[in-house]
């Protein structure tokens, strides 16, 4: 697999049409870009996502998060991608591939995220489908997720053909400290 992978998403908004790029980060690129992937992130936890952090969140610490991801995209263990756009980043969704002898036919979707200003417009639906791609292209066929139930993203998933196995209540608390369902999610790639 190559290190760059475009995969360019055309807007459905009919006012601006934007062109994103989905690339996969290499290690250099990853550590490049880690102010642009602290500023999705910051923005999805400033709208209440639940993606493991609390409030306050503040741009030190979403690079501080990702500046340790970096071994792991080093070592191939995790696979990052970002939607660029004239403005920046716009979005970015991670693979965890799994190395346990019995496990490597399963990777796990991590940190499916789409910058508030660029909603709505297919692109956290184009980057997991170039997550599931990358997947099938790694050897994987089982994908895993979970995500808080009731919400947005859940319903990206089930559109994506990804089947719910479970909730867990009160599984994680939101930026505000709030305890929230998880949905747990798997799709079996062919």
């Amino acid at each position: 697999m190559s290190s760059r992978q475009p995969n360019p998403v055309t807007s459905r908004e009919p006012k601006e049409p934007q062109l994103h790029t989905i690339t996969r980060l290499s290690a250099d690129d990853f550590r490049d870009r880690v102010k642009g992937l602290a500023d999705v992130l910051v923005s999805v936890v400033a709208d209440g996502s639940s993606l493991g952090f609390l409030a306050p969140f503040d741009q030190d610490a979403a690079m501080a998060w990702w500046h340790a991801q970096q071994p792991a995209v080093a070592d191939g263990s995790l696979v990052v991608w970002a939607a660029s756009a004239s403005e920046g980043i716009t979005g970015t969704v991670s693979l965890v591939l799994e190395n346990t002898p019995n496990g490597r036919h399963r990777a796990k979707i991590a940190k499916l995220m789409v910058h508030r200003d660029a909603r709505g417009r297919g692109l956290g639906r184009a980057l997991l489908t170039t997550a599931e791609r990358a997947a099938t292209q790694a050897g994987a066929t089982l994908l895993m997720l979970d995500t808080v139930t009731g919400s947005a993203a859940e319903q990206l998933y089930r559109a994506a053909g990804w089947t719910r196995y479970g909730i867990v209540p009160d599984y994680a608390a939101d930026p505000t400290g709030s305890l929230e369902d998880c949905s747990f999610f798997y799709k079996q790639l062919t």
